[in-house]
């Protein structure tokens, strides 16, 4: 059994989310960012902003990515419904 959690990221973090971001071909989440990992290993990071999620492709990050939206939804206080769920499509439509 895998265990997920999900935490803000601190300053130490930055050299793993630049390795993240290359692995996903995409820019590091600007500004403050929720971490993904499973069993400690970095899968997925998120913009607190709702900017943006970056994820490993070499690993089923998909549901992480989902968990990481979903937080920052509920972290900004935003009701959940029709928009969000397209907003969770489309964020990580890409990563399955």
């Amino acid at each position: 059994m895998s265990t997920t959690t999900i935490r803000t990221a601190s300053p130490n973090d930055a050299p793993a989310l630049v390795r993240l971001a290359a692995l996903d071909s995409a820019a590091v989440p600007a500004g403050d960012v929720l971490l993904g990992e499973v069993d400690g290993r970095l899968w997925a990071a998120a913009s607190l902003d709702g900017a943006g999620v970056i994820a490993d492709p070499f690993h089923p990050s998909a549901e992480v990515a989902e968990l990481l939206v979903e937080r920052v939804r509920q972290l900004r206080g935003q009701r959940g419904g029709r928009a969000d769920v397209h907003l969770a499509r489309r964020l990580t439509a890409r990563l399955t």
